[in-house]
């Protein structure tokens, strides 16, 4: 059953009644955000499925998070190698040549992430031009400009009996998005908000995240994705208890600074966490 919601430009939809590129054994490509700041889409490939052949962006990152099965890139001038296990992102700023396929003998699932848009979305419905070239004769940057982080690794920070792993920072690549697993017990969540320049969604992992959107308060369980664009009211929370694991993915980067701050000076209840975030880019309403 479709888990979709529009309020404004807010939305919350299921993964499988998403707008879908291609539907077949081999491959599905769905798309969960087409907005200019952020292109995110949710693929599947089966064993052996190709991917992209190796390429390169010059003006917008592009990433992937790993949700199931193994996927094999290729980075760099030399194209070195990686096998990305689920719970790895992959980031690959502008400049550095990439690729990836499916080599392995089950499934694979993962989000991509282009931030700014570098018109994506409209290249797979076959409209408009796409930041996308083929490799330069001289290599491109090295392959080590590319930020790769496996399970469990990144910046944890612990706020109160919530735990957040920030994977994609303002600080790496090109400071385009941010991306945190956020792993959350019983949490009343911030308050409703507005950010006026960032755009903030959440992909739910496991179990089921509250998500207000307009006025709507509504059910997000596994598997659907809620994303708020600028000026948009929202907020989330977990009433209920029960862990829920969930991305949380923002574009630019740089409202997760917040955060930080908040770690730093001990601050858990909601109100405290609030009056921090005022000074990045949250209105309350």
């Amino acid at each position: 059953m479709a888990v979709e919601l529009d309020v404004g430009q807010g939305r919350l939809l299921a993964v499988h009644e998403a707008e879908a590129i291609s539907d077949t054994p081999q491959r599905e490509l769905r798309i969960l955000s087409d907005h200019e700041l952020l292109n995110l889409t949710w693929t599947r490939h089966a064993a052996g499925e190709r991917g992209a052949e190796p390429h390169v962006h010059l003006h917008h990152t592009d990433a992937f998070y790993v949700l199931a099965g193994e996927v094999a890139f290729v980075l760099g001038p030399e194209l070195e190698k990686l096998v990305a296990t689920a719970g790895t992102l992959v980031l690959v700023p502008p400049g550095v040549v990439h690729g990836f396929d499916n080599d392995s003998d089950r499934e694979v699932r993962f989000l991509n992430v282009h931030a700014p848009s570098g018109g994506f979305v409209e290249h797979l419905r076959g409209r408009g031009d796409f930041d996308s070239e083929d490799p330069p004769e001289d290599g491109g940057r090295p392959a080590s400009d590319a930020i790769v982080l496996g399970p469990g690794e990144g910046e944890l920070l612990e706020l109160g009996p919530n735990t957040l792993l920030m994977k994609a920072q303002v600080g790496g690549g090109d400071g385009t998005f941010y991306l945190g697993e956020l792993m959350l017990g019983d949490f009343a969540g911030p308050p409703p908000h507005v950010h006026e320049r960032h755009l903030d969604s959440f992909f739910v992992l496991e179990g089921t995240l509250t998500v207000r959107l307009g006025d709507e308060t509504v059910a997000a369980p596994a598997e659907s994705y809620a994303v708020a664009p600028p000026g948009n009211v929202h907020t989330f929370s977990n009433p209920g208890g029960e862990t829920v694991r969930a991305l949380n993915i923002m574009a630019p980067g740089g409202f997760e600074q917040y955060l930080k701050e908040a770690a730093a000076a001990g601050a858990s209840d909601p109100a405290e966490l609030a009056a921090i975030a005022v000074r990045y880019d949250f209105k309350p309403v």
